[in-house]
């Protein structure tokens, strides 16, 4: 069962810490994670552009020339895509981009990301932050003792209202739920700060 070292919020290792095997020994499938990560960015689309067509522009009720006797090419309206300000062709409308994937991949990919940031030993695991008031430059305090750099995802197990706002004022520090990983973010993230507590709830959603 893989291990990993348990700091407190001064930086300090206190102990180390067993961590699901399910979970941070699984096999890392790069074409599933990709297949995954793809389907999460199409599914962030709203899919609200929309163009008019010729039926939905406004104008070209009269017929802009006479039928015969001019020498060019008969016309019906000046809505016509071929017009300058006409209609378009082909072009996009509302739309959903959601795709569908079964559950199983992606669990798998969920596992195979929390695997790959174990190997890059970029997953960090602390006891409790233990913030006394909402103050960002405690919540920085304790990134800096835990060696936390780049972009940081923090996996707490409940809503905690002194660190999300803490947090909230730092662009590259991200709090998600234990219970609400996805592999976006895991995978965007150059640090993964996981709360002690939040181990148990995510090998009880993901395990």
């Amino acid at each position: 069962m893989p291990e990993t070292t348990l700091y407190d919020r001064t930086g300090a290792a206190v102990g180390t810490v067993e961590l699901n095997e399910a979970l941070f020994a699984a096999p890392v499938n790069t074409a599933v994670l990709h297949q995954v990560v793809t389907a999460q960015l199409a599914g962030r689309r709203t899919g609200t552009h929309d163009t008019r067509t010729r039926g939905e522009v406004r104008g070209g009720g009269a017929k802009p020339s006479r039928q015969k006797g001019t020498g060019r090419a008969r016309q019906g309206s000046k809505r016509a895509p071929h017009f300058a300000g006409g209609g378009v062709v082909f072009g996009p409308h509302p739309r959903s981009y959601e795709q569908r994937l079964p559950r199983k991949m992606k669990r798998l990919a969920l596992r195979g990301a929390l695997t790959a940031k174990l190997g890059d030993d970029a997953i960090r695991v602390i006891d409790t932050f233990g913030l006394e008031a909402i103050r960002t430059r405690d919540l920085v305090g304790v990134l800096a003792a835990l060696n936390a750099t780049g972009r940081i995802l923090v996996v707490a197990p409940g809503r905690d209202e002194k660190l999300d706002l803490s947090a909230r004022n730092l662009p590259t520090v991200d709090v998600i739920l234990a219970d609400s990983l996805n592999v976006v973010d895991l995978l965007r993230a150059d640090t993964v700060l996981i709360e002690q507590p939040s181990l148990a709830r995510m090998e009880e959603v993901y395990a």
